[in-house]
C-alpha cells in the first residue's frame, strides 16, 4: 500500500469525523496515532485554537507518543506572557506565515525560539508548525485570528522527510474542516451556557426554541436584589457602578453557581436563580445547596464590605428571598425575541419575599419548606401578607452565627471557599 493510499485513508476517517460530533481531544489523539501508524515519525503534537468564553481565550491539547493526551485552557490576560511573545506562533501571526519549520539536529539546526531548545532537550529532531485559518463573515474579535495551529515534532534523526511534511499539510487541511465543526459547536455551547445557564442552554440547544416550549419543574428559587441601587447609580461614575454591580454579582450569583444552582437572569441589579429537584431526596439536596450558597454569599459579602470600607468605597448591601415550589421553565416573549425563564406563583412569591427583607429589616427571608430542612438554623419571624398573595406566609430568617470555612460539598460542589479563592 503506497503513501498516498495511507494518507487517503486518514482523510476519509477525518471526513467521517467532520460528519459526526467528535470530541476534539479524542479526534486529535486518534489522528496522531494514525499518523504514527503509517510511518510518520511523530513523537509529539500540539493543537491550539482560539475560543469564545468568558474565562478562556484559547484551548489546546497536547499528544505525546506513549503518554496520552492532555487538554488545557488559557485564561484571558490583560498582558500577554513573555513565553507568548517569544513563541513561533506569535511570530507567524505577526508576519502572516502559514508554515514554520526548524531542524533541531544536524548541521542545519536552528534554535531561534526558546521553545526549540526545550524540544531539543526532549530529543526532538524536527519542529513543524502549520496554521490553518477559518474564514467566516462573523468575526467575534477583530484582533483574533480564527483557525487552528498544529505543532508536529519528530524524533527520528534528520526529522521529517519533505514528502511527510507535504502529507501533514494535506491531512491538516482536512483535519481543520472537522475542527471547525467542533470548535463552532463548543463556542455555541459556551455562549448559550454563559447567557442562558447550563440547563436552559442545554434545552435550547436540544431544540426547545419555540415560544411556549417548556415544562413544569420543582425547584428552590433564589431571588436577591441590591439595596440603594438608584442612589448608587445616580452618584457613581458609570464604570465604577458597573464594577460595583459585578462585585455584587460575584457575592450573590457566584456562590449560587458554585453550589450547583442555575442563574436564570440578571434583572437589572436582581438575581433570579433556581436549584431544581425531581423528588424528595433531591429536594433536600437542593435546599442544602441553596442554604450553603447563602452562607458563602454572606461570608463573602462581609469580607468584601470590610475591604471596601478600608478603600473608602460605597457599601454593598442586598436582600435574599428563598421559596420552594413548582414553576414553569420555558420560553416566553415574542417569536422574534425569546427569553428562557421561569414563571408561576412560586416565582412571584419569592420576589415579594425579598421585598419584605426591607420591611422586616432582615437580609435573608425564606418560607417554611426551606426552614424545615434545618429548623435549628432558622428563626420564625411570623406570618406576613405578601403583595398579590391571598394567604399570609410564614417567613423565617437565617440565624446569624459564625460559619467556618467549610467545603461546599452537597453533591453539587466540592471546593472550599479558600480553595476557590486560590483558583479564582
Amino acid at each position: 500500500m503506497d503513501d498516498n493510499t495511507l494518507v487517503s485513508e486518514i482523510n476519509e476517517w477525518l471526513a467521517d469525523q467532520a460528519l459526526s460530533e467528535p470530541d476534539i481531544v479524542g479526534m486529535f489523539e486518534g489522528l496522531c496515532h494514525r499518523l504514527h501508524a503509517i510511518g510518520i515519525p511523530l513523537a509529539r503534537a500540539r493543537l491550539t485554537w482560539p475560543t469564545l468564553h468568558p474565562l478562556f481565550q484559547a484551548e489546546t491539547t497536547l499528544w505525546t507518543r506513549g503518554e496520552g493526551t492532555l487538554f488545557e485552557q488559557f485564561l484571558h490576560q490583560d498582558k500577554m506572557s513573555d513565553a507568548w511573545h517569544e513563541s513561533p506562533m506569535k511570530h507567524m501571526l505577526d508576519h502572516d506565515i502559514g508554515i514554520l519549520r526548524r531542524n533541531l539536529d544536524g548541521p542545519n539546526a536552528l534554535l531561534d525560539f526558546p521553545i526549540l531548545k526545550e524540544m531539543l532537550e526532549m530529543d526532538m529532531t524536527d519542529y513543524l508548525v502549520v496554521s490553518t485559518a477559518f474564514t467566516s463573515k462573523n468575526t467575534y474579535h477583530a484582533s483574533q485570528r480564527r483557525g487552528i495551529f498544529v505543532t508536529w515534532c519528530a524524533d527520528r534523526p534528520g526529522g521529517f522527510s519533505n514528502r511527510e511534511i507535504e502529507s501533514l499539510q494535506k491531512i491538516q487541511r482536512r483535519f481543520a474542516v472537522a475542527c471547525k465543526t467542533v470548535v463552532q459547536a463548543r463556542i455555541s455551547h459556551n455562549i448559550v451556557e454563559t447567557y442562558l445557564g447550563k440547563q436552559a442552554g442545554e434545552r435550547v440547544l436540544s431544540g426547545a426554541i419555540r415560544r411556549g416550549d417548556g415544562d413544569t419543574t420543582n425547584a428552590v428559587v433564589w431571588f436577591c436584589d441590591l439595596r440603594n441601587s438608584t442612589a448608587l447609580a445616580d452618584t457613581m461614575p458609570g464604570e465604577e457602578y458597573l464594577k460595583l454591580l459585578n462585585t455584587y454579582f460575584e457575592m450573590t450569583a457566584g456562590p449560587v453557581i458554585e453550589a450547583g444552582g442555575e442563574v436564570l437572569d440578571f434583572i437589572g441589579d436582581a438575581v433570579l436563580a433556581i436549584f431544581p429537584f425531581k423528588n424528595e431526596c433531591e429536594k433536600n439536596d437542593a435546599i442544602q445547596a441553596a442554604t450553603t450558597a447563602l452562607h458563602v454569599s454572606m461570608g463573602r459579602a462581609q469580607n468584601i464590605r470590610e475591604q471596601r470600607k478600608k478603600d473608602n468605597l460605597p457599601e454593598i448591601n442586598f436582600g435574599v428571598g428563598l421559596n420552594v415550589g413548582s414553576l414553569v421553565f420555558g420560553n416566553i416573549g415574542v417569536p422574534q425575541r425569546l427569553s428562557f425563564s421561569v414563571i408561576g406563583p412560586t416565582v412571584n412569591e419569592v420576589a415579594r419575599i425579598e421585598t419584605m427583607t426591607k420591611t422586616i429589616g432582615k437580609p435573608i427571608l425564606a418560607t417554611k419548606d426551606v426552614a424545615a430542612f434545618d429548623a435549628a438554623a432558622w428563626e420564625l419571624l411570623g406570618e406576613y401578607t405578601l403583595q398579590g398573595v391571598s394567604q399570609k406566609v410564614a417567613l423565617y430568617t437565617l440565624i446569624d452565627k459564625e460559619k467556618p470555612d467549610h467545603p461546599v460539598d452537597v453533591g453539587r460542589a466540592v471546593l472550599s471557599n479558600s480553595e476557590r479563592t486560590l483558583i479564582n
